[in-house]
């Protein structure tokens, strides 16, 4: 692993329980995202903080578009620090307050 390779992110594991792929990111996009940079988010790569916030957006977007308006009620959107364990502020082993929720999306 070379020193800008910091492992799978949390990233990675929120994208499988939303039941997202790649592709909804980057067709989601307003920001024109590409497949290189979200793989390149979700195996650990470092990213510069204006690459995390454009994922970030573009991830709470996704989930916006699959909840319905109850759910978007309940909703809490991810910040970068949720995402990747390089962020400033990311805490290790915080609970997902939409884990339930994600589960429901999964059906």
């Amino acid at each position: 692993m070379g020193e800008r390779d910091l492992g799978t992110q949390p990233f990675d594991r929120l994208m499988e329980e939303w039941g997202l792929t790649n592709t909804d990111l980057v067709k989601t996009s307003p920001e024109q995202l590409t497949h290189k940079q979200v793989r390149r988010a979700r195996s650990g790569r470092q990213l510069t903080l204006k690459m995390m916030m454009k994922i970030n957006r573009t991830f709470n977007v996704a989930i916006w578009f699959r909840l319905d308006d109850a759910q978007k009620e309940r909703f809490v959107e991810y910040g970068h620090k949720d995402l990747f364990t390089y962020a400033k502020g990311h805490e290790p082993g915080s609970r997902d307050s939409n884990a339930g929720l994600a589960a429901e999306i999964r059906g």
